[in-house]
C-alpha cells in the first residue's frame, strides 16, 4: 500500500487568532500546515518549500499580500486565495489581477472556506493540456502564449481576463450562466451577488474592442454571456 502525503497549504496570516484557528482547523482536516506571520517571512518559506496552496491575507507587515502574491506568481503555478478585509470590487480585481485565484473577504466561514480550497487543489490535478490556437471570428487565442490577436493587433491579458476569455473561446456561441463562469473561472460556486464576473467581462471587452471592432462577447439578458459573432 502506498504512503499518502498529505497535501502542504502555507498560511501568511498576521492576526496570530485567525492564524492559529486556520492551523488548527487545516491540520485536523487532514492537511499539512505551516504559518508564518509577515509577509517577507512567508515568501522566503514558499520558496524554500513549495506548498501545494498558500492563504494569504492582504494586510501584512513588511510586504503586503498584494506584493507576495505577485513574486511568486511570477515564479510559479502555486494556487494561491487571498484572505482580506477588503471587500470593494476594485480591491478584489487589484487581489486576482496580481495573481491570486480565489478570494475570501473577512469574516469567513470555514466550511466554504475548505470548499474553495479543494476545488483550488482539484483545478491544479487537472491534466495539462498541450498549446492550442483558439480561433473565433478574427479573434485568435494561443494557450501557450496566453496572448490574444484581434486582427493583426496584439491582446495582452491578466490571468483572470485569459481565463475567462479561454472559457469563451472553448464553448462559442454557447450561453455560459454565471454559475458556469465562476465554477470554471474561479473554480467554486460560492458567486452570490457579486459582479466580478461583470467587472472582467467589461475589461475584456474594453480591450478586445479597443480599435472600435465589433462585438462579439454578448450579455443574455437575466441569463449570462455568449461568444456570438458579430451582427
Amino acid at each position: 500500500m502506498g504512503v499518502v502525503v498529505a497535501e502542504q497549504i502555507l498560511v501568511v496570516e498576521d492576526d496570530e487568532r485567525i492564524a492559529s484557528m486556520l492551523r488548527r482547523g487545516l491540520i485536523f482536516e487532514g492537511y499539512e500546515v505551516r504559518v508564518a506571520h509577515t509577509g517577507t517571512d512567508g515568501l522566503a518559506m514558499a520558496r524554500e518549500r513549495l506548498p501545494d496552496l498558500v492563504i494569504l491575507d492582504w494586510m501584512l507587515p513588511e510586504l503586503d499580500g498584494v506584493e507576495v502574491c505577485r513574486r511568486l506568481r511570477s515564479a510559479s503555478t502555486v494556487p494561491i486565495m487571498m484572505l482580506t478585509a477588503k471587500e470593494a470590487v476594485p480591491d478584489r480585481v487589484t487581489g486576482l489581477d496580481a495573481g491570486a485565484d480565489d478570494y475570501v473577504s473577512k469574516p469567513f466561514a470555514f466550511e466554504e472556506l475548505l470548499a474553495r480550497i479543494r476545488a483550488l487543489l482539484r483545478r491544479q490535478q487537472r491534466p495539462a493540456d498541450g498549446p492550442e490556437v483558439f480561433t473565433f471570428a478574427d479573434l485568435q487565442l494561443d494557450t501557450g502564449t496566453h496572448q490574444a490577436r484581434r486582427g493583426a493587433r496584439s491582446i495582452d491579458l491578466t490571468a483572470k481576463e485569459y481565463d475567462l476569455l479561454h472559457l469563451f473561446m472553448r464553448h462559442p456561441r454557447q450561453v455560459l450562466t454565471r454559475d458556469q463562469i465562476f465554477d470554471d473561472v474561479w473554480g467554486y460556486d460560492f458567486g452570490g451577488e457579486s459582479n466580478i464576473i461583470e467587472v472582467y467581462v467589461r475589461y475584456l471587452r474594453t480591450k478586445i474592442e479597443a480599435d472600435g471592432e465589433p462585438r462579439l462577447i454578448h450579455t443574455v439578458r437575466g441569463v449570462g454571456y455568449a461568444l456570438r459573432e458579430p451582427t
